[in-house]
This record gives C-alpha cells, structure tokens and sequence, in this order.
C-alpha cells in the first residue's frame, strides 16, 4: 500500500501522520525534507504517528534514521507514536526501540514533550 502523510504544526513540534507501507520510495526523500523545512523554521521535536503503517521495510528504517539524524544534529529529537505490534516487533528486532523513543499514543507522546 503506498504511503501517505500528513503535517501539522503545534508549537514548536511537527507532527507527521503516516498511512500506509514506509518502504522509502519516492515518499521518504518527501519526508526528509519536510523535517528539513521544519529544522528551518525551528521546529524542535518531531513526532511521527505510526498508527496507520502496516510494514516498513529496511529503506523506511533508513528515512526515520536520517529524519532524526537531521533533528539531532540541531539538538532535536524524533519520537513514534502509536506502532502496530508488526511494527513493534520491528522497533525490538532491529534495536531502534533503544535509539528513538516510542509512545504507545499520540497522546503520550504530546504530553511527554510538552
């Protein structure tokens, strides 16, 4: 299924919604450079609501590993929100769960980083 998104601002956070496959394909550079033009405009964190992606394959790993390079390379940060249990397990087998923080909700998420 092909990825869609959307952003939107709040304060000095982004907040990316996916739905979809996050496989890397012409979306992922699209992704990039929204947390690029984000950085720009002094956005601070990134949120990134995984709870309509189904699969993410090793390129999509590839793009949230990049996005929250940029961020930390500015002194911010990147948090997923909201990732099916496939997702999840990816997260685990992959150890990213150790390198981004996950939230079970949006909400978590948005009351962590107030």
């Amino acid at each position: 299924m092909k990825l869609s998104y959307s952003a939107q601002r709040e304060a000095k956070n982004i907040i990316l919604s996916l739905q979809g496959d996050l496989i890397g394909d012409e979306a992922g550079p699209k992704l990039v450079e929204i947390i690029s033009d984000a950085i720009q405009e002094k956005v601070e964190n990134c949120l990134i609501d995984l709870k309509e992606v189904r699969y993410i394959s090793s390129s999509g790993i590839g793009v949230l590993i990049t996005m929250l390079t940029k961020m930390r390379n500015v002194g911010g940060e990147v948090y997923l929100a909201s990732p099916s249990e496939h997702v999840k397990k990816l997260l685990v087998i992959t150890k990213l769960n150790n390198i981004f923080t996950v939230f079970d909700s949006l909400e978590a998420a948005r009351s962590a980083i107030k």
